[in-house]
């Protein structure tokens, strides 16, 4: 039974009351920054996403969402107005430990590039490498992981590396395409299991979970991908053949699994 001071429990709701309200946001998200861009006066879908506010865009698919979520509930009942409203400030709450943590990392990824020169370091050292060396692809790789784990962002890995890529290989070809993917595979990588990275952030506290746990929990597999990745990283650049690689490279890796999967089994009945 429910507490007196307590609102009683509707089964008003359905499955879709919850999947509803997620896909209204990521559509009015979508439609707000293409709003931004300047997509309904004119512009191309591709230049307004490009060329969005993100921020303002957000703010404007979160706002719509918010009202499109109350009229998807009330009308119905599947919650009272005052447990409605009650939601907002239990959001507010719920999101201070995360923008705390959020700008806490900012601050010190911005100590990192701005003060350490991290940037500029990688920058010289990569530069010193031997453009035509077949492990190329594989150091960029690592060298675009430790940066965003350092980071925490991916994109500004990105703008660090991909130029240093393309004046190496100014001539185009084969070993400029591979060695940026290996750079876009390494940032991604790397930020995703950088603890002051914001996706990792907001996916903790998206999750409820702790957030050291959920990054220590999370990086032994993100690991055993990109341990796969870099030895395909340097098959791909003696082959350079996207066609050969990408089978062989699902073959590496569920032959990689296969074999994790009986050595725990074994040590499970040891």
């Amino acid at each position: 039974y429910a507490a007196a001071d307590e609102e009683p429990v509707t089964s008003k709701g359905h499955v879709l009351d919850l999947v509803i309200p997620i896909v209204l946001l990521i559509i009015c998200c979508v439609i707000g920054m293409i709003y931004t861009g300047g997509f309904f006066d004119g512009v191309d879908f591709i230049t307004a996403f490009a060329d969005c506010n993100a921020s303002v865009g957000l703010v404007l698919g979160s706002f719509a969402t918010l009202v499109l979520t109350f009229l998807l509930y009330i009308p119905r009942r599947v919650l009272t107005y005052r447990q409605f409203a009650a939601c907002i400030p239990d959001g507010f709450r719920a999101m201070v430990p995360a923008i705390l943590i959020l700008v806490l990392a900012w601050t010190l990824s911005g100590f990192c590039n701005d003060s350490l020169g991290s940037s500029a370091f990688v920058e010289q050292a990569v530069r010193g490498s031997a453009a035509a060396s077949f492990l190329l692809p594989a150091v960029m790789f690592l060298i675009a992981l430790g940066v965003a784990f350092a980071t925490g962002t991916s994109w500004g890995t990105f703008a660090i590396l991909i130029p240093i890529v393309l004046s190496l290989f100014a001539e185009g070809g084969e070993m400029m395409v591979i060695a940026v993917s290996a750079v876009l595979a390494g940032a991604v990588c790397g930020d995703h299991i950088s603890p002051i990275s914001d996706t990792t952030i907001m996916a903790s506290t998206g999750a409820q979970c702790s957030h050291i746990s959920h990054v220590s929990t999370q990086i032994p597999y993100a690991l055993l991908v990109a341990g796969v990745s870099l030895v395909c990283y340097i098959l791909a650049a003696l082959i350079r053949n996207a066609w050969i690689m990408l089978p062989l490279s699902v073959v590496l890796m569920v032959l990689v699994l296969a074999g994790l999967r009986v050595v725990m089994r074994k040590k499970s009945q040891a």
